[in-house]
């Protein structure tokens, strides 16, 4: 079925702490949404894989996204290599979105980084008829780039997200063995923290601020957009 927009993330929270309002806007607009991890987050230092993915299932429920899919790239090590690009390459043509979002880099993860070269370039090798997958050759006419922690340059727009932070949240809380959980028997981790807890919605709040609005999510191009007329004209 075609989609309106592939979601790629390089582990099972990445798109709910970067674009988690934006999916759930989509959504709930009608949009058909499709998240794609490319890995099972097995190398976190809490929780299993088999626990990562039943949270990322709930969590794909709570959003209202008609599929969550995982490649099963090894966590730790995305990389852009022809192997990965022929692993991604299949799910673009399956599911020939109008946009496709990515991790942005530069970025504290290396897997990060690594995703958004290799979900960069596995566009533009889906769109060569040589590589055989089975499929028809496509290329997704438009990616956008988010960051999953906190945004190293300024962004080409900010999405409005105040009717949708409830939701993201919560698509958040159900990744519980990776968020500040109170009570849980969790190792210590950076994420796992109140601190960085409390730094999603401050984030979000700080990117409403930007555009008028309570909360925003921050979006990245390679160039240009593409307007029929000035912003803010009707």
């Amino acid at each position: 079925m075609k989609t309106d927009v592939l979601a790629v993330g390089a582990h099972p929270d990445d798109l709910e702490l970067g674009v988690g309002g934006v999916l759930h806007k989509l959504c709930q607009r009608g949009y058909r949404v499709v998240i794609l991890d490319l890995t099972r987050g097995e190398m976190g230092t809490n929780g299993t894989p088999e626990l990562r993915l039943e949270e990322a299932a709930q969590a794909a429920k709570i959003l209202g996204v008609a599929e969550r899919v995982n490649a099963g790239l090894p966590d730790g090590a995305v990389a852009n290599t022809l192997e990965h690009q022929r692993k991604v390459i299949p799910y673009i043509r399956q599911y020939r979105p109008d946009i496709l979002l990515a991790t942005m880099t530069p970025d504290r993860h290396p897997d990060h980084a690594a995703a958004h070269a290799l979900v960069r370039d596995a566009n533009y090798f889906s769109g060569l008829g040589k590589i055989d997958t089975g499929h028809e050759r496509y290329r997704t006419p438009r990616v956008f780039y988010y960051h999953p922690y906190t945004e190293e340059t300024t962004p080409s727009l900010v999405v409005d997200i105040s009717d949708h932070m409830e939701a993201k949240m919560a698509s958040l809380r159900a990744h519980a063995s990776q968020f500040y959980t109170p009570g849980s028997a969790q190792e210590p981790t950076r994420i796992a923290s109140k601190e960085f807890w409390d730094s999603i919605q401050t984030r979000a709040a700080y990117w409403g601020t930007r555009i008028a609005r309570p909360y925003g999510e921050a979006l990245y191009t390679d160039g240009p957009l593409a307007v029929d007329l000035l912003p803010g004209l009707t």
